[in-house]
């Protein structure tokens, strides 16, 4: 197998293929992020030195993993045709970002711990909720975080 094999397999296992990419000037804590042809803003808390303007990286996170629940649950629900009108997943954590990010050279730091409710409405079993509970831990980006994550510096 090739290098351009290899690296084309790998694109196309990606969602776009591409990098996401984030900007940051040098005052303040926005950062401005692209991911294919969507626009995001990252930012701290007024509370915290920054202007609000956006989610904080740990609320991205958790805005991944239960976007990524719902999402996963709305596919498995379709497949096996249930009655599932909709979903709500809430999650918190408790952690401050700034204050993770002030510490992170002297501490481990990071979330260690989530609070979660699901909310499923329709018609559903007893049985196809339990089942759907249990799906909600199986999406990709809770595994991947429970897994963890090697990162890999691609020299440019």
């Amino acid at each position: 197998m090739t290098t351009e094999t290899t690296q084309a397999e790998v694109a196309a296992n990606v969602d776009d293929g591409g990098w996401i990419s984030t900007r940051l000037g040098s005052a303040g804590y926005r950062a401005e992020t692209t991911a294919r042809s969507h626009k995001l803003t990252t930012d701290e808390p007024a509370a915290s030195g920054g202007t609000d303007m956006g989610p904080t990286p740990y609320e991205y996170l958790l805005t991944a993993l239960s976007g990524c629940m719902a999402l996963t649950l709305r596919m498995y629900a379709d497949r096996k045709k249930w009655p599932l009108e909709s979903i709500e997943i809430q999650l918190r954590s408790g952690r401050s970002h700034k204050v993770d990010c002030e510490t992170c050279e002297q501490t481990p730091a990071g979330i260690t711990r989530l609070d979660r409710k699901i909310t499923l409405s329709g018609p559903l079993t007893d049985e196809q909720r339990t089942r759907l509970l249990q799906i909600a831990d199986r999406c990709p980006v809770k595994q991947t975080l429970t897994r963890g994550i090697a990162i890999e510096d691609v020299v440019s």
